[in-house]
């Protein structure tokens, strides 16, 4: 993906220095909008960017020289999918730091994501799903185009959990 500018977002690819710092953003914006606790298993993966970025495209919105917010990018056969098909690009992860929350910062990333893939001749849509609580990220991918879509809602059924994760799409 290349580098764009919306607004005062600069997106781009994270580099490696910068793991650190998306890990901890990410973490951040889940617990303090009180999708996680940072107990939670999850939080283990979502501070694992270096494995992440070896399959995947880990994107970060620069705002002033300050990482922000970010997302983790991937096609429909990368192993981070999990809810796209052949011809879908998926997003993972879309996180803002609490203290930017609000600024535009995650509809900046959600954009460039979109014409990413608009620009891709094999991609006609970007998928995601979402935690249920997430209702603010719904509002927004509503406003961007996606389309709600229960009957490819993401079914998390292991012993510990289960749990349904809401579907969109957004035709490119």
């Amino acid at each position: 993906m290349t580098t764009t500018t919306s607004g005062t977002a600069l997106i781009r690819a994270a580099h490696p220095s910068e793991f650190s710092r998306v890990g901890e953003l990410t973490v951040a914006a889940y617990v303090h909008g009180g999708h996680l606790r940072r107990e939670d298993f999850y939080v283990q993966h979502l501070v694992r960017v270096a494995e992440r970025a070896d399959s995947s495209s880990v994107l970060v919105a620069e705002v002033h020289g300050q990482i922000l917010g970010t997302a983790t990018v991937t096609d429909f056969d990368g192993p981070f999918a999990e809810v796209s098909r052949p011809g879908e690009l998926e997003f993972r992860m879309l996180a803002v730091a609490p203290e930017a929350q609000g600024r535009g910062v995650a509809r900046a990333l959600v954009r460039h994501i979109v014409q990413s893939a608009a620009s891709r001749p094999d991609i006609r849509a970007v998928t995601l799903c979402s935690l249920k609580s997430m209702t603010a990220a719904h509002a927004l991918y509503e406003s961007e185009g996606f389309v709600r879509n229960p009957d490819r809602d993401f079914v998390l059924d292991i012993p510990a959990k289960r749990e349904t994760f809401p579907f969109f799409i957004r035709e490119v």
